[in-house]
């Protein structure tokens, strides 16, 4: 017999924790030197780019992207809202809501005080619209 799975019960392992941090953090560093290697401009994320670019505008037009607010753009009521709104498009993107670094200050590297975890839509969101919108740290010569 399966008892059914309760996510509002379920305890978090710490094993399982550190994995996906770990995860999170590689994911963050292969796309910080990226950025450091070539020309933002031509950075493709996903097959979606345009689509996810395009929408993350008519929702968000005046999200500023240099340097995010965290409690205004992500945490408040109104902002889980339109961004849970705004996920639910991408369902079939894998890995859309699994966890990930952003950056707050687009012209700085991943640090403690310079990162907050968002979904991995989220992340593809803010820093395809950097890309496109010339806001990205830029090393690459």
């Amino acid at each position: 017999m399966t008892t059914a799975f309760d996510p509002e019960t379920a305890e978090n392992h710490p094993d399982i924790e550190k994995q996906w941090a770990v995860k999170a953090m590689h994911q963050a560093e292969t796309y910080f030197k990226l950025l450091q290697a070539v020309d933002t401009n031509k950075i493709k994320l996903t097959r979606l780019d345009d689509d996810i670019y395009n929408h993350f505008r008519q929702e968000f037009p005046k999200l500023e992207l240099k340097e995010l607010k965290v409690d205004d753009d992500f945490k408040c009521g109104a902002a889980k809202e339109a961004w849970r709104q705004f996920l639910q498009k991408y369902e079939q993107v894998a890995d859309y809501n699994f966890g990930t670094l952003l950056r707050i200050r687009s012209d700085q590297d991943y640090t403690e005080e310079n990162s907050f975890f968002v979904t991995r839509m989220q992340f593809y969101a803010i820093e395809i619209a950097r890309n496109r919108e010339g806001c990205q740290y830029q090393k690459y010569s």
